[in-house]
């Protein structure tokens, strides 16, 4: 990152992350114990009551309050039992060590879970690294442990206290960002090679929208039912984008049909975002109903009967969508398919063990991972310990934050952890030097620096790292710790500690570049379930098949973001050739033409009239699918021989040879068929050059 886009990134306050105001809430609960610990004369409970606040803030965000609750809790109770734990163990230095090596095993699965998994697991590893260092009496231990609880939940409730009054906030924030990204695609055009139009924003707004399920309420609905018709308006646009590409300069009505939608979408995101009452869109909805006119006097050209059907149903979508939006409440009943009602906890729980369970053996990342980050950390408290080290929970600590599954996030965190350190230390020496702060003054850098950590930290780690090292000091000056020993040990340990963690990656790494294969192929898997789910719904339109199309997608979306998340860490590993990296490209853009492709056939089941499914698209249709799992068996090592595969334009042209062109739906399905024939079978080429 240059220092320019480095700046940028700092001076801009992104409420979707970490904005000013949740940073000024989350210092004031670090800074408040400590100052009324420190006033009753009590200031060490103080310290334990402010490090309960300060891990837990790191899980505070701007998401559903629901989803808020449980990881902030969850994050307190952790904290508070790995205090408890450490304090317990603290005098037990062998007992310690295999206590703080099977938390961070623990931690590092949590990686195969959800980053949220992740980040509480190391939380509370370090937490636990921390308070193994206080040798207490069990009583004193359960104390300590309340009162990091204590500080927690106080950060908690600092972070829950506007949910009676802003209580779908996160929500309207999520779903306004959908309707002004799908603005933005509608004016701009979706292309082909590129992922699906709002497919970050869908993402998000699907997360946040997850706390709703079990909400009975109307504004609840609502909210739920808009979601539901962004996701149809995607597919609308996207079918329109289609026929627009295939019509070349007849396409003047449809690229106003666009422009239309445009303003439309940006001005249902706007009504959402504000809670406010849109503004009357009425001229550009009977704009479109002419439009659709227009074309159907031209109806001779099937191309233009299904334009027709897909601005109709546009339309019809945006009218209900703006009617959610510009009401608080609906006046009555809102239709539409609710999501598949939460798990029972037992289900969820078997769930997650089952994924833990395929993550134990060495070809997992997170399983490596997980067994480095154990050796390492029981490795730094041995070294703390055998040198007899003051403040020595600092090395393990250090292990424990630089320590990442992927090569980019371990060497730039450990560059950075070191830098950052460094830079703090000065800056600490500088206050203490030049200022004399007294345990007020104290109190108030600490906000400060608490601060400067939340708002500025996801910026760059550095910064973090300089603004909690300063903070650290203080916050053991306050409880009368010299700050001088205090620094000189945190330098030496977190240069311990770094080296030891960049030493272990270095010795045994985790390269991006041997799990490609598998992340692409998880995710023809995902487009093999997607496509599949579509075509079966062809072929029995009698059956209701929207759930599983939902939950198909949604899969699918998630496998690609994984999947362009992973490329975006293979360009930043070193010894990964240029070649290799333009052929993930092409494979990742012919990906994104496939699912274009398929999606479009799902807007058709919605906007077109059932016929007879033809024997020749069920033959067409399992060799896509068998092509499919054929390419994700190659990527995963078995022998494929590409003379084996079908052939899929020899089953295309069979399929438009029957039925009737001139039927909406056969018409339709011949033309997206023609461009998932020609992805899949390009896909196939670029795989098996991938794999040379």
């Amino acid at each position: 990152m240059t220092g320019k886009a480095f700046w940028e990134n700092v001076t801009r306050f992104d409420r979707a992350k970490i904005a000013p105001w949740m940073a000024l809430r989350n210092a004031l609960g670090v800074a408040l114990p400590l100052a009324v610990g420190a006033a009753i004369g009590n200031a060490g409970g103080g310290l334990i009551m402010s490090t309960g606040a300060l891990n837990v803030a790191v899980s505070d965000g701007s998401d559903p309050y629901a989803h808020r609750a449980r990881r902030m809790l969850a994050s307190s109770i952790w904290c508070a039992l790995a205090v408890f734990a450490g304090g317990l163990t603290g005098h037990l230095h062998a007992v310690a060590i295999a206590e703080a090596a099977a938390c961070a095993f623990a931690a590092g699965m949590m990686v195969a879970v959800s980053t949220t998994a992740s980040d509480i697991g190391t939380v509370t590893l370090i937490t636990l690294v921390v308070f193994s260092a206080q040798a207490m009496s069990p009583n004193r231990a359960l104390i300590a442990g309340l009162l990091a609880l204590a500080g927690g939940l106080l950060q908690t409730a600092l972070a829950l206290a506007l949910w009676p009054v802003q209580r779908y906030a996160p929500e309207r924030r999520t779903l306004s960002a959908v309707f002004a990204e799908l603005a933005r695609t509608a004016a701009a055009g979706a292309h082909a090679s590129q992922a699906p139009p709002a497919t970050a924003q869908m993402s998000d707004a699907q997360a946040a929208l997850a706390a709703l399920n079990g909400d009975r309420s109307l504004e609840a609905e609502r909210y739920l039912a808009l979601f539901s018709q962004a996701e149809r308006i995607r597919l609308a646009l996207l079918a329109l984008a289609g026929f627009r590409r295939r019509m070349g300069g007849d396409a003047a009505e449809l690229s106003r049909a666009m422009t239309l939608a445009s303003k439309i979408l940006a001005a249902i995101g706007a009504s959402i975002s504000s809670a406010g009452r849109a503004g009357q869109q009425a001229e550009s909805t009977a704009e479109l109903r002419e439009l659709s006119g227009q074309l159907r006097t031209r109806e001779s050209e099937p191309i233009l009967r299904d334009a027709c059907a897909q601005i109709d149903a546009l339309a019809g979508q945006l009218r209900s969508a703006f009617d959610l939006a510009g009401h608080v409440t609906p006046a009555g009943a809102v239709e539409f398919e609710k999501r598949e009602a939460r798990q029972p906890w037992r289900l969820r729980l078997a769930g997650t063990v089952a994924l833990l369970r395929a993550n134990l053996h060495l070809e997992s990342a997170a399983f490596r991972h997980a067994v480095r980050l154990a050796v390492c950390v029981a490795v730094g408290m041995l070294v703390g310990q055998m040198f007899g080290w003051r403040r020595s929970y600092w090395l393990p600590m250090t292990v424990a934050i630089v320590l990442k599954p992927d090569f980019t996030s371990t060497f730039s965190r450990g560059l950075l952890r070191l830098a950052g350190t460094l830079a703090g230390l000065v800056l600490a020496t500088g206050l203490f030097h030049f200022l004399a702060p007294g345990p007020a003054a104290e109190v108030v850098l600490i906000a400060i620096f608490a601060f400067a950590m939340r708002c500025y930290g996801p910026a760059n780690y550095g910064v973090l790292v300089t603004a909690l090292t300063a903070l650290v000091v203080l916050m053991f000056a306050v409880i009368g710790s010299p700050p001088a020993s205090v620094m000189m040990a945190r330098a030496l340990n977190t240069a311990a500690g770094g080296a030891i963690a960049l030493v272990a990656y270095w010795l045994w790494p985790t390269w991006e570049r041997t799990q490609i294969s598998e992340t692409l192929a998880s995710m023809l898997d995902a487009y093999r379930a997607y496509f599949r789910a579509v075509r079966d719904a062809y072929l029995e339109p009698e059956k209701a098949f929207a759930p599983q199309l939902d939950r198909a997608r949604m899969a699918a979306r998630l496998r690609r973001s994984n999947l362009e998340a992973a490329a975006t860490r293979l360009r930043s590993e070193p010894g990964v050739s240029a070649s290799r990296l333009s052929a993930l490209d092409a494979i990742l853009a012919n990906a994104h033409r496939f699912i274009h492709a398929a999606m479009a056939l799902e807007a058709g089941l919605v906007e077109s009239r059932p016929v007879p499914p033809r024997d020749a698209f069920r033959v067409l249709t399992t060799h896509v699918e068998l092509t499919l799992y054929y390419l994700a068996a190659s990527l995963r090592g078995s022998k494929v021989a590409a003379d084996g595969f079908p052939d899929l334009r020899e089953d295309h042209s069979k399929l438009a040879g029957s039925g009737d062109p001139a039927v909406e739906r056969y018409a339709l399905v011949n033309a997206e068929t023609d461009r998932i024939t020609n992805t899949v079978n390009t896909l196939s080429e670029e795989i098996f050059a991938w794999e040379k």
